[in-house]
């Protein structure tokens, strides 16, 4: 038997070479990613954006309108809804908000003085003497860190029309955008690429739009419930649910739970066992017809694939990604389920017969 030739050292050293740079690249890649993470989230952000609206936009198109002026539509729409929300909503919002953290050690005592355990709680963590001082001091906090609020609100304003920039652009350039990507791949592959593309943006789209949809549902509802019985800070409250309720699975809940507290402590018992009531309901109707309805078609996951989806993303950007990685998660499946089945059914077809073959 011939011994196998030994390696040349100059194939070794290549070899260890090649090694170590892709290491290098790989560590100089993330830590890349790792500096200009923010960056990339308004990236992101923008890319979702555009992909959510593009549904629209090639609805409007459709309709004989030029892509530039179907964009143009949907973003004057779109910042005509935004300010509008902002010039009827925000000043009641911080006007109640500020109300409600000014009013809350108040609405905390009255709490305590109804309920031995709630008093029990106060008094073992200092919770109304803690949220006394915390009011009073938000005034001094406001004004000592006025310059560095301000500086805080340039950087949102910046991160805001940056992201408003690149949403524009990627909305009017998203055609040629799906077909470089499709350049990329082999021409075979080509049309499948496109196929996959267009689902993965109608998926998104019409995940953005019926979660906002039904988000404001739940706002509007909410704020209906709390105004008929006269709970203070309505406004505010049901802003809270409808925030919370872009969250999947357990926004609405969190939110029913900030609303149930401060009906207790500002209106009674009775009316929060109808709030209870109210949301005990409202789950129901939006866990079984609502969101059936409106995102079953766009994201077709699990329940536990979202909650472990919302999980992962907000893990990793925050609400942002819990936001995000639901229609992304529903992208990824788009683009592998038919792989993996396609996979699965020649197995099943190579499989050998194991039927008794007298039988």
């Amino acid at each position: 038997m011939t011994p196998p030739s030994p390696t040349p050292p100059g194939t070794v050293f290549r070899q260890a070479a090649a090694a170590t740079l892709g290491v290098l690249a790989v560590a100089v890649g993330a830590y890349g990613v790792y500096k200009l993470r923010g960056v990339l989230v308004l990236v992101l952000v923008a890319l979702f954006l555009a992909v959510g609206v593009d549904p629209t936009v090639r609805w409007l198109t459709a309709r004989g309108l030029p892509r530039w002026t179907a964009v143009t539509t949907v973003v004057l729409v779109g910042l005509a809804l935004v300010g509008g929300f902002f010039w009827l909503v925000v000043p009641p919002l911080v006007d109640q908000g500020g109300n409600l953290l000014g009013d809350l050690p108040g609405y905390l005592q009255r709490l305590s003085d109804k309920s031995s355990a709630v008093r029990q709680v106060t008094d073992r963590y200092h919770l109304t003497q803690r949220l006394t001082d915390l009011a009073g001091r938000i005034p001094a906090a406001l004004g000592s860190g006025a310059i560095g609020y301000f500086e805080q609100f340039v950087g949102f304003l910046a991160s805001t029309v940056t992201v408003l920039a690149l949403t524009i652009y990627f909305m009017a350039d998203l055609p040629r955008l799906r077909r470089g990507l499709a350049q990329l791949s082999p021409p075979r592959y080509r049309d499948r690429v496109v196929d996959v593309v267009d689902v993965v943006v109608e998926k998104v789209g019409g995940y953005m739009m019926g979660n906002i949809a039904v988000s404001f549902i739940a706002g509007g509802a909410t704020w209906v419930c709390l105004e008929l019985l006269h709970v203070p800070f309505a406004l505010p409250l049901a802003v809270t649910v409808g925030l919370a309720d872009l969250i999947p699975l357990v926004g609405a809940t969190l939110g029913a739970i900030v609303c149930v507290v401060v009906t207790v402590a500002t209106t009674g018992i009775w009316a929060a066992i109808v709030v209870v009531a109210f949301f005990l309901g409202y789950q129901a109707v939006e866990n079984y017809i609502l969101v059936p309805r409106v995102l079953h078609n766009a994201v077709d996951l699990s329940s536990m694939t979202v909650l472990l989806c919302a999980l992962a993303g907000g893990t990793l950007l925050g609400l942002v990604g819990a936001l995000m990685a639901i229609p992304f998660a529903a992208a990824v499946k788009v683009v592998f389920s038919p792989r993996i089945s396609a996979m699965l059914d020649a197995s099943e077809s190579e499989a050998p017969d194991t039927a008794d073959p007298g039988a």
